[in-house]
Formats: structure tokens, C-alpha cells, sequence
């Protein structure tokens, strides 16, 4: 077992492999994020999000999946900034996949956009799932419910519709972009999967993964600014 942490936590090699898992595991957690976020864009008066809130709060499943998210993020975060100081100790740069795909402007940058979304995620969570989790909020029913639902959807409109913040969050999708066209295709090839048969496969699903998802998220907060100061 000491061999197997050492060689995930104290080798290089081995904390590109737990930054592709880890990276791999939250790619598909945004998918599924972004298809729950998008119920704020229907017309019910916040009923889909509420009860979309509800059934991540309380299915047992998703509540284990949950605290292997946070764990995730966590390590993702870790071994991010573990990699890239001793990148930077050993050549005098970060974190980097050696490529052929033309992404090394961005590998470039991967510490700085990892430490940007880190600190937009404390915000985030802060703001809608503290609150949902440990706040008080108002609750509300809906006809033909048979729970009461905590109020999420009124808090994450008023914070949509202050602009400095709708600013803040659409240049934070941004960074994430960046940050993950990169990051999607040097996950794959941490982990060995570098074939000149699909790897220019890789490379197209992961640039137009990394522009739709955050121009999803962004298009959340400028929808409802619009609407709300229209």
C-alpha cells in the first residue's frame, strides 16, 4: 500500500495520473451541473430549480457522489499546485503536458487559472451551497408537490441580477475555458492515450467541451440580468 501512495502523491508521474482522474471525474460532474442549472431558465417561478435542489440535497446517491466531489476538488487542487511547484523547482516552469497540439500557451498558464476557479468556487459555494445547506432560507410549496422546497432559486436570481457580479462569474467561465483546453486533452495523455488515430478526436471534443459548458454556465447570469433589468 506505502508503494501505491507514494508512487499517487510523491512521484511525478503518478500526480499527473491523479490530476487526469480527478480532472476527468470533475468534467463530467460540470456536464451534469450545467443540465441541473439550466432548469433557472424556466418560465415557473424558480419550481424546476427548487425541485432540482431538492433531489441533489436528498437522494442518497448523489449525496455520497457529493462528498466525492468535495474530495476531488480538493486533491485536484492539491496535487495541481504540488505538480507545478515541483515543475517549477526542477525546470523554472509549471505545470505541463509536453504537447503537439498547440495548447503549451495555455499549459502555461494552468497554476494561475487552477487558483482563479479555486477561488471563484469558495465564492460560489459560499453564496448558493452554504446556503443551502447551513442558511436559513425561505421555504416554499408548489401545487401537486408533496414536499416543502428550500428557496435556492430566489437567492441565485438576486445575486444575477447585480451586474458586478454577473461580470465576475462570466469572466470566471472564461478562465475556466482556458483552463480546460488544456486540461482535457493532457488528461488524456497523462494517462497514455496519445494514438495519432484519436488524439486529433480528443483534441476537437475537448476544445468544443471547453467553449459550450462555460458558455453554458455564462449565459445563465447574462439571462437573467437581461430579463430581470429589461
Amino acid at each position: 500500500m506505502n508503494w501505491l501512495i507514494n508512487f499517487l502523491f510523491k512521484s511525478s508521474i503518478g500526480q499527473k495520473v491523479v490530476m487526469s482522474l480527478s480532472g476527468l471525474f470533475l468534467i463530467i460532474f460540470l456536464v451534469v451541473h450545467l443540465l441541473g442549472n439550466l432548469q433557472l431558465l424556466s418560465d415557473d417561478g424558480g419550481m424546476s430549480f427548487n425541485t432540482y435542489t431538492y433531489f441533489m440535497t436528498h437522494n442518497p446517491v448523489i449525496k455520497l457522489v457529493s462528498y466525492l466531489l468535495y474530495l476531488t476538488i480538493l486533491l485536484h487542487t492539491i496535487q495541481g499546485l504540488g505538480l507545478w511547484l515541483r515543475n517549477r523547482k526542477a525546470k523554472g516552469q509549471g505545470y505541463a503536458v509536453t504537447t503537439n497540439t498547440g495548447s503549451s500557451y495555455f499549459a502555461r498558464y494552468m497554476a494561475a487559472f487552477g487558483i482563479i476557479i479555486f477561488i471563484f468556487l469558495l465564492i460560489h459555494m459560499w453564496q448558493f451551497w452554504f446556503q443551502m445547506k447551513f442558511g436559513n432560507l425561505d421555504m416554499v410549496n408548489y401545487p401537486g408537490k408533496e414536499h416543502s422546497y428550500k428557496d435556492l432559486y430566489t437567492p441565485v436570481k438576486l445575486a444575477f441580477a447585480e451586474l458586478p457580479y454577473v461580470i465576475f462569474y462570466v469572466l470566471s467561465m472564461f478562465v475556466v475555458s482556458f483552463h480546460l483546453i488544456h486540461g482535457f486533452q493532457s488528461a488524456f495523455q497523462s494517462l497514455g492515450i496519445n494514438h495519432k488515430k484519436y488524439t486529433p478526436a480528443i483534441k476537437t471534443i475537448g476544445w468544443a467541451y471547453a467553449i459550450l459548458v462555460p458558455v453554458g454556465f455564462a449565459i445563465l447570469p447574462i439571462y437573467m440580468y437581461i430579463i430581470q433589468n429589461s
